[in-house]
């Protein structure tokens, strides 16, 4: 790791991307990573932050912790999803200041960008006006991170580093029909329908809007590389440089898996922001990181591991 560092903590560090990137930093060579459970650490409270510290002395801290989930989640949560991401960063950040650790890497959201920021979104026009409405309390929470971290490095000299994955999906993800995202939704409803007979599936909003999705051994991939070689004070954007509509996206899913029915969409559901995909080529300058998984590939991933799971959640709303 840059600057020496030999010990981790990987908050979320047992969550979806979490669980990948231990693995791949422990495929590095790097074996003293600590993963600090809620049951043990409830890191929005102060004093288990400290806690924390006390137990587990550490060179580099990765921030991936985060209460998430998709559009209805974020408008049925957006207090909690506010206050928790806020909190736990705000707080981790600042003993971490004062511990003297030597580097905090903070992953952010896409959520923080401006609604109407044009495509390809760069680093540059994060701040050019408010985020998308449902996904806005918690796109600046995060968002406050890198104001904290780039803050601490002025005063302090503290290194805190910031990087903004797209949406991500893979194997492993959360395939429950209340807080799910975009793509495991898709998958489970067209294996269940097409297991059912059904006719059709409906999907949310109009289908027009557009995503950019980074499968999440990348994303996983990308983190490791950035807290290897990145020590700069400027946000990072770290995407897969492929935008797709979400109604083209159903046609893949539904093609996968199989099903011969009709996606409906329900307009009077909200799409969220018209259009994401970002600019990552200071993610390929800076640390040389560079997506490998095209899309159609990734869903077929995630297809064959949620055929293989059918991990048991509630029914759909």
């Amino acid at each position: 790791m840059t600057g020496g560092a030999s010990r981790i903590i990987v908050t979320g560090g047992s969550g979806f991307l979490g669980r990948r990137l231990v693995a791949r930093l422990r495929e590095r060579g790097h074996d003293d990573i600590v993963v600090p459970r809620r049951r043990d650490y409830d890191l929005v409270q102060a004093d288990a932050i400290r806690r924390l510290f006390d137990d587990h002395p550490a060179d580099l801290v990765i921030h991936l912790a985060a209460v998430v989930g998709g559009i209805g989640a974020n408008r049925e949560r957006p207090g909690e999803f506010f206050y928790q991401n806020l909190m736990m960063g705000v707080q981790l950040i600042e003993e971490a200041r004062r511990r003297g650790i030597r580097k905090f890497l903070s992953v952010g959201t896409i959520c923080a960008y401006p609604k109407h920021t044009p495509v390809p979104f760069s680093e540059d026009r994060l701040w050019d006006g408010y985020p998308e409405e449902t996904n806005a309390p918690y796109g600046l929470a995060k968002k406050m991170l890198l104001v904290q971290g780039q803050a601490y490095r002025q005063q302090y000299g503290f290194n805190a580093v910031y990087v903004l994955p797209t949406n991500l999906y893979g194997p492993g993800d959360n395939f429950d029909l209340h807080s799910s995202h975009v793509i495991p939704a898709l998958i489970r409803k067209c294996v269940e329908a097409k297991e059912a007979g059904r006719s059709d599936v409906v999907a949310w909003g109009t289908g027009t809007v557009t995503r950019e999705f980074l499968y999440v051994d990348d994303a996983a991939e990308a983190i490791a590389l950035a807290a290897e070689r990145y020590d700069g004070v400027d946000p990072v954007n770290v995407g897969s440089g492929q935008e797709v509509s979400i109604r083209t996206l159903a046609g893949l899913i539904r093609d996968l898996v199989g099903f011969q029915g009709e996606i409906v969409w329900d307009a009077t559901k909200p799409d969220g922001q018209p259009r994401r995909m970002t600019d990552s080529s200071r993610a390929r300058s800076a640390f040389g990181f560079e997506a490998r998984t095209p899309i159609e590939e990734g869903l077929r991933r995630t297809l064959d591991w949620f055929l293989e799971h059918r991990p048991g959640d509630a029914p759909a709303p």
